[in-house]
């Protein structure tokens, strides 16, 4: 059986001390316009130790791929200084720095843009209350906005970082254009599954060249995506099982499974066997390493995670508990924070920003 201790090699060259890593999560803590705080530095390295790999939360490429206020940008060179001092300050704990990059599409609103109409795929609505009419990207903006992933590609390399994620999870804007409900386009693009897929299959191309010409150093990218959608028509784990046969045999480091639960099940009934890590492995079937994640708080979880992937990601454990890889390596597990977490929210040393968006989250979590 895998052990987190064990080190692990990617086909990049780059090597993590252990198969342990900090999940990205939203933290609202950067400036307006995307810039790094010294809050969001401190944030990070206190969290990093003991750690093989930090993925930030999401980055946006594009002034018009934001998602929320306080979000983190690589949008443009002007970031790099800032990103750099991110970088450096989970590197300081011996442990890699991974950023997430992300274009929001049609998940977010005007108000975060200045103004400006929402984008996606297709001029169709998410499926939520408070969900705004997109407007659908032009051939020539679809294309500005692949090649803006290789330039986020570029400036995480000046940077400093170790790598990137593409966050095609979500309901963002990659996995909008390779779902059928947010993709009704009728050119390149849109359609059959092939098509659908040729928005990921060119931003690969992009992120690879940026790779290419300018790591100096094995650079990680890695891919994180969802397994399902809940809409009609939306993506089922059949079309999960032909995009992760597509991602397997691409230069991808890894395969990053978003799930809330790592034991969670399909709601297909032709996929209950089994949970979905377990599916997403079978199918990866040792091609690429297998990122497991959702609700990992204990040193079981952890190793019931690795019994069906490569990698443990830990998210909100580690928000309210910085130093839990460090307790877990010294083996201190009852030194744990294990407190719901609506009540760790009231006693973790937290920003502003960050106190008030977890607030909102726990407390919303005990109303509904």
């Amino acid at each position: 059986m895998t052990k987190f201790t064990d080190e692990t090699k990617f086909a990049s060259g780059a090597t993590l001390k252990n198969r342990l890593m900090m999940s990205p999560m939203t933290t609202t803590q950067s400036f307006y316009n995307g810039e790094i705080t010294k809050d969001e530095i401190e944030y990070y390295s206190d969290r990093a130790a003991g750690l093989g790999a930090v993925i930030t939360g999401a980055a946006n490429v594009e002034d018009l791929g934001k998602g929320w206020f306080g979000e983190l940008s690589v949008a443009h060179d002007e970031m790099i200084p800032g990103l750099s001092a991110l970088a450096k300050g989970i590197q300081s704990k011996d442990t890699k720095a991974i950023l997430q990059i992300v274009h929001a599409g049609r998940m977010t609103h005007s108000a975060e843009l200045n103004g400006e109409q929402i984008v996606s795929a297709s001029d169709i609505p998410a499926l939520r209350d408070d969900a705004e009419t997109p407007r659908a990207q032009t051939l020539e903006e679809v294309k500005e906005t692949i090649k803006s992933f290789g330039e986020a590609t570029r400036r995480a390399i000046q940077a400093g970082f170790d790598g990137i994620e593409l966050h095609g999870a979500n309901t963002y804007l990659i996995q909008q254009y390779f779902s059928p409900h947010s993709n009704r386009r009728t050119d390149e693009y849109g359609g059959d599954r092939d098509h659908r897929f040729n928005f990921i299959k060119e931003m690969l191309v992009e992120v690879f060249a940026a790779v290419d010409e300018y790591a100096t150093k094995p650079f990680i990218v890695g891919y994180r995506f969802s397994p399902e959608e809940f809409e009609t028509p939306g993506i089922r784990m059949d079309d999960t099982k032909w995009l992760v046969d597509q991602l397997s045999e691409s230069r991808l480091d890894y395969l990053h499974v978003s799930l809330n639960k790592y034991a969670s099940v399909s709601r297909d009934e032709n996929y209950k066997a089994q949970g979905r890590l377990d599916y997403v492995r079978d199918w990866v079937n040792g091609r690429k390493p297998v990122v497991g994640v959702g609700g990992v708080r204990t040193r079981q979880d952890v190793e019931n995670v690795l019994e069906v992937a490569d990698l443990v990601a830990v998210g909100q454990q580690i928000l309210f508990d910085p130093t839990w890889a460090v307790k877990l390596i010294s083996g201190n597990d009852a030194a744990m924070v294990q407190i719901p977490f609506k009540d760790a929210v009231e006693i973790t040393p937290l920003s502003l920003p960050l106190y008030e968006f977890a607030a909102a989250r726990y407390h919303s979590v005990i109303l509904s």
